[in-house]
C-alpha cells in the first residue's frame, strides 16, 4: 500500500505522520498520479499549522508535484495512462500515489525533468501570474521583491529582469544577498540591517517603485507602502511572516492613491485556457535558459516533518523537493 504524510490535528511539524493510505480509483474528472517528485511551499506550512483550514482533517498536505499518470477517471479526455505530468495547485501531494482534479495537472515539456517541474510548478507559476497578470512588468519598470532568495523570489527576479525591468530584491543574510544577485536582482537590500523603505528611495533617486511583491506580510508592511510610487501597485501574495492584520484603506490614499491587490494561483489557474497558457509561458522561459529553477534541497518524503522546521526557520533558498 502506498504511503503518504497525514495531518489529524494542526500544530508544529511534528503532527505530520508518514504511514499507508488507501489510494481510491480517480473519479469522474480525476487522474491518478504515480509520483517521482514532491514541491514543498510556504502554503503547506499554512495549512499544516491551521493558519489556513484544510477542507477536513486529517488530510494530507502539498499542492505540488510531478509524475507518471496510472489510471483516468471519467469523462478526462486530455490525459493517458503513462503520460508525464505536473502541478502547482493540486491537492494532498505529500504522497507517494495522489488523486488529483485533471483541470490541475500539465503536460511535461519533454526539456523539464521531474525535480524541476515539482520544483517551480507552484512557484513559478506563481512568478508568471505576478509578473505578467496581477501587475504586467514592461521593460524600463522599477520592482521590488520582498524575499527575493526565496522560492518564488529567485524564479521572479530572474524572470523580471529577462523581460527588462531593474529589479530590488530584499533578503535576510549576506549568503542570500549574493544569491539574488546572482538571479536577476540589480540591489540587494539587507532588511534586518537597513531601513528598506529608506534604501528603496535612495535607490530610484526618490520615485519609488512601480510595484512591491510582497509574500513576507506582517515584518513588511505598512512600510512596504512607503517603497511605492504616485498609482503603483502593492501586491500582497503571501504571509511568511504573519498575516498583515488591519490592512488600512485610507493608507492608500495617503501613500499616493496606490492599488492593493491579493491574487492566488488558484484563482488565476481557475480555466484551462489559463493555466496551459501560463504553463506554456513558464517552460518556454525555462526551457530558453533565461530562468533557471534552482533546487538546492532535497529530502526523501519520510522526512517532511525535518523539511518544514528548516523551511520555517528560514534556513532554506530556493526549492526543496521531496521524493517518494
Amino acid at each position: 500500500m502506498p504511503k503518504a504524510i497525514r495531518v489529524y490535528e494542526y500544530g508544529e511539524p511534528e503532527v505530520m505522520r508518514y504511514e499507508e493510505v488507501a489510494v481510491g480509483e480517480p473519479g469522474p474528472g480525476q487522474i491518478r498520479v504515480r509520483q517521482t517528485a514532491i514541491g514543498v511551499n510556504f502554503i503547506d506550512i499554512y495549512f499544516r499549522s491551521g493558519a489556513y483550514k484544510a477542507a477536513q482533517l486529517p488530510f494530507t498536505p502539498g499542492k505540488e508535484g510531478a509524475g507518471v499518470v496510472a489510471a483516468i477517471g471519467e469523462g478526462v479526455t486530455g490525459f493517458r495512462v503513462g503520460e508525464r505530468v505536473a502541478y502547482g495547485s493540486a491537492e494532498g501531494t505529500y504522497a507517494e500515489e495522489v488523486v488529483i482534479n485533471a483541470g490541475a495537472a500539465v503536460h511535461l515539456a519533454d526539456g523539464v525533468d521531474d525535480a524541476t517541474a515539482a520544483a517551480m510548478m507552484l512557484k513559478g507559476l506563481t512568478a508568471e501570474y505576478l509578473l505578467h497578470r496581477t501587475c504586467p512588468v514592461k521593460p524600463g519598470d522599477t520592482i521590488l521583491f520582498h524575499a527575493a532568495a526565496g522560492g518564488v523570489g529567485l524564479i521572479a527576479c530572474q524572470w523580471a529582469k529577462h523581460i527588462g525591468a531593474t529589479v530590488i530584491g530584499t533578503v535576510g543574510s549576506a549568503e542570500k544577498a549574493e544569491l539574488a544577485r546572482a538571479n536577476g536582482c540589480d540591489h540587494v537590500i539587507l532588511y534586518r540591517d537597513e531601513d528598506f523603505a529608506a534604501r528603496v528611495k535612495e535607490i530610484t533617486g526618490g520615485k519609488g517603485v512601480r510595484v512591491v511583491y510582497d509574500g513576507v506580510g506582517k515584518d513588511t508592511y505598512p512600510a512596504s507602502l512607503d517603497c511605492i510610487a504616485p498609482l503603483g501597485m502593492f501586491v500582497s501574495f503571501g504571509s511568511a511572516s504573519g498575516p498583515i492584520e488591519n490592512f488600512n484603506l485610507a493608507l492608500l490614499a495617503q501613500k499616493g492613491s496606490l492599488f492593493a491587490t491579493r491574487p492566488t494561483l488558484f484563482t488565476h489557474a481557475g480555466t484551462r485556457a489559463t493555466l496551459d497558457s501560463m504553463a506554456e509561458n513558464l517552460f518556454g522561459v525555462v526551457a530558453s535558459g533565461a530562468v533557471k529553477i534552482p533546487v538546492h534541497a532535497r529530502a526523501k518524503l519520510a522526512d517532511a516533518v525535518q523539511v518544514h522546521k528548516d523551511l520555517a526557520g528560514r534556513q532554506t533558498t530556493g526549492a526543496t523537493v521531496m521524493t517518494p
